[in-house]
Formats: C-alpha cells, structure tokens, sequence
C-alpha cells in the first residue's frame, strides 16, 4: 500500500508536498479509485498519499457574477446530486452525480477524482465534457488552465503533472434557453459502471434547435462528440423522424469495443436507442423523470469534514493514530497502511463490521465517519486520525437497541446476518435524514448494500416499521 501519510490543511502544503514527494506522491480525497488500483497492483510506485479532506472551503459549489459555476476539489458526487444550483444550472451533472456508484460511495468520491482517472466510463466526465467545462490545475510553479476536452491524452491518461492539483472545476451554467439530460445504460440499477453514457445539451428558439450538443462515453478511448448529429438538430425541430435520424448519426460516432460487460454491437444499438430517448425526453419536458427532487444523502445531519481545529498529521510506520470510536478515544500505533475497515477489524477489534467484497460493492462495511456513511474498505486508515467514527456496535444506547435493531429482530430481517451490519447502519442514518422515509427513500438508501440471501423485503419493511417507532 502505501508507506508514508501526509494530512494537508492548505491547498498549498498539499502542492508543496506534491512537488517535493514527485511522481512518488498522490493527492487523495475520496480514495474510491486510488484504493483499488493501489490493492490490485495497478497504480505502482506510489508511496505517499497525500489526503485533502481536511482542508476547509475546497467542498463548495459557488456560482459567480458572470454565471461561471464552480466545483472545489472536495465536492462529492452527492454534494453535486443534492445541489439545487446543479440542478437548476446543469441538470446533466446532477443527474449523473446521482447515477455514480451507491450513497455511500457518492459520501466518498469527488467529481475531480473521477476526472483524473480518467475512465471513459466515468460518469461526470460526459456531462462536464458538454458543458465545455474547464479545469484549473496548480503546482509550486503557479497556475494554469487546461480545456476538459485537451485534458485527456488517452484512456485514463491526462496531462496532470506529477506536482499539479486540480483546484477548479469550471463552466457556464445554462440559461433559460438550454436545456439538457444524462442517460446512462449499466447491468444494474445502482453500483455499476456504464455500459454506455450520453450527455445532451439543447440550446432552443421556441421548439427550433438552434444548437445541439451529445457527448458519449463508453465507446471511445475518450469521451467523444457526436458532431455530424449536433450538426444535423441545429435549425430543426424534434420531430420523431429528426430524432431518429440524430440517433442514427450518433450510433454512428460510436466506436464502442467488445468486454466484460458488452459487445460493440449491443453498445452502438443502446446509444442509438437512448439518444432517442433523451432527445424524446427533452422534447415532451420530461428530462427529469426518475431523479428524486431531494436524492437520499445518507450525509444525515451531523457531517462534517473534520477540518476545524485540525493541525494536519505526517503519518509512517509506528505513528500515532487517535480516533474516537462510538464515544470510546483509541489510541493505535499500528495499522497506518491498511484500510479503515482492517483497522477497526484487526487493532480495534471491532468485528461488527464486515468484510464482503472489499472493493466498495457490497456494503457490509458501512459505518459513519464524520457523520458520514461511508464505507470502510474504502477509506485509509490515517484518516481516522482525529475523526469521529459510529460503527453497528455503537449504534445501541447502551442496553436500549437502536429502534432499526429492534425492528430488523421482530421483522425476521436479519437471514444469515452477514450483510445486516451494513443494513442496520445505512437504515439508522437515512432515519437521522428522514424521519419518515418513502418506500423509495428506502429503496435509494439501501442501493449501497446487496444481501446475499436476497431478503429485501423483510429489510425494507424493517425499515417502514422502525420509522414508525420514531413518530411514537
């Protein structure tokens, strides 16, 4: 993993650490992809990491004077989904924020790490891509400002430097005469990657398009326009048989490869039929179907990044880790090159929380961290350094259970109980952020968590009935 852990507080310590660590370095913030790449050998050399969450006022969303909305480099994905400016100003990103990953994942991940991966799968890329977005990049050498579209070489290769951080996010919000969507096709509704993803952006006169914008990911090695069809919907109208005809010509941009998860063939059929879609859905006003006003966070009311009153950390073998773990201070000299999820399991010896796939699919590692859920396998260790940390076993008040425990035992809830950790605490946090949650509330805030003995009913109307307990 890795073998020396810097906790910046300033966006300049992290860029003076960059440029004296060199190609040895990472920025860290979410840690979603580096996590993976780093435990499966992929990303090699890397021997510092250098985390960014405690540095205050880079999670803001702020809009200027000249309609320019920016993402500090800390905004997360649910902090993009739940943004009303996003969703007023550039409803495809918000819409694809929400289709990232689970709850959990969104706590975690950040839109600029998922620029810097470089995936073209990556679902934010698409969007920002057809919003003509542009990034600031910065190192001990200043400042510069790279277009999205000149910032990828390759697959998941860009012109980051080795000393350079992105700082900025930037692009013009929409008008009142633009109007756009995301649609993403994946093998399941929650936790997974895009088979294929689009991203429209209509500029209109009346029911005239005066300008088009369609961006693809998936099938390319980068995220690519669709320019003969942007070219064809300019000074037309969406009638059925100009939609057709657009997405035929953007099947036609495709160049999707055979993998795991699709044929070329099925990927340029599904982006002709949802170019369809999404150009039906601008058409009859509909863009928004199937995105909840107010997406289930999981953030619940209490988060917080931690940064107040934190004087940063320089983590390495031996190093003091001291953390609070539900309402107890821990003291851990060992364990700094693990995952948060081994800490608590092998030197805290909390073994509630579970290990079930150790790549952020299945949820049974959840546990609240800041406030947060989050799950575990998913966050260094050193990060627990000065946190606040809820894990299932502190979920009871003493000898009274926490009311979702009490309902999960009279509903039959829990089968063979190894996903239940996981269930008990996403349920416990939506009810912090919902008192009384929908069906689909429930539904959303359960998408980070797979049981494997498929007992989804019992646990959602575990759920219901835990609700109810609360109003009484």
């Amino acid at each position: 993993m890795w073998t020396e852990y810097i906790t910046a507080t300033s966006t300049e310590q992290a860029v003076r650490m960059l440029a004296e660590k060199g190609t040895k370095a990472r920025i860290v913030a979410g840690a979603t992809d580096l996590i993976l790449e780093l435990e499966r050998g992929v990303r090699t050399g890397t021997e510092t990491l250098i985390d960014i969450t405690r540095i205050p006022g880079i999670d803001r969303i702020t809009m200027d004077e000249d309609g320019v909305i920016h993402l500090g480099p800390l905004v997360t994905h649910n902090h993009v989904a739940a943004s009303k400016l996003l969703r007023e100003k550039a409803y495809p990103l918000a819409r694809a924020s929400w289709e990232v990953g689970a709850p959990q994942i969104r706590n975690r991940g950040t839109v600029a790490g998922n620029l810097i991966t470089g995936s073209p799968a990556n679902d934010t890329i698409t969007p920002l891509m057809a919003l003509d977005a542009w990034l600031t990049l910065q190192s001990s050498r200043g400042e510069r400002k790279v277009k999205l579209q000149d910032f990828y070489t390759g697959v998941r290769k860009t012109v980051l430097a080795a000393d350079e951080m992105l700082v900025d996010i930037a692009f013009k919000g929409l008008d009142a005469t633009q109007h756009g969507t995301f649609v993403k096709v994946a093998l399941r509704r929650a936790q997974a990657i895009s088979v294929i993803n689009l991203a429209i952006i209509l500029t209109l006169d009346s029911a005239t398009v005066k300008q088009a914008v369609i961006t693809l990911g998936a099938v390319a090695p980068k995220i690519i326009h669709a320019t003969e069809a942007e070219s064809y919907l300019s000074g037309k109208t969406l009638t059925d048989e100009v939609i057709a005809k657009a997405a035929e010509l953007t099947r036609d941009a495709s160049r999707p490869i055979d993998d795991i998860r699709s044929s070329a063939d099925y990927r340029r059929e599904m982006v002709k039929v949802f170019t369809a879609r999404g150009l039906k859905s601008l058409r009859d006003g509909q863009e928004q179907a199937g995105m909840p006003d107010d997406p289930i966070t999981l953030m619940g009311t209490s988060h917080s990044t931690g940064a107040n009153g934190f004087s940063g950390a320089h983590h390495t073998e031996g190093s003091v880790i001291q953390t609070r773990i539900n309402g107890r201070d821990y003291t851990f000299t060992s364990g700094f090159e693990k995952t948060l999820l081994r800490l608590l399991r092998e030197d805290a010896g909390l073994i509630g929380t579970k290990e079930g796939c150790a790549e952020g699919e299945c949820g049974a590692c959840t546990v609240f961290l800041d406030g947060t859920a989050v799950m575990a396998c998913m966050v260094p260790a050193p990060r627990a350094h000065g946190a606040e940390i809820v894990t299932v076993e502190g979920l009871a008040n003493g000898e009274q259970l926490h009311p979702v425990q009490e309902a999960f035992i009279q509903d039959g809830a829990v089968q063979c109980g190894y996903c239940s950790p996981g269930f008990l605490m996403s349920a416990a946090k939506l009810l912090e952020e919902r008192s009384k949650p929908t069906k689909n509330e429930i539904e959303q805030a359960i998408t980070g968590n797979l049981c494997r003995c498929t007992g989804y009913y019992k646990i959602v109307q575990a759920i219901e009935d835990a609700s109810n307990k609360l109003e009484t």
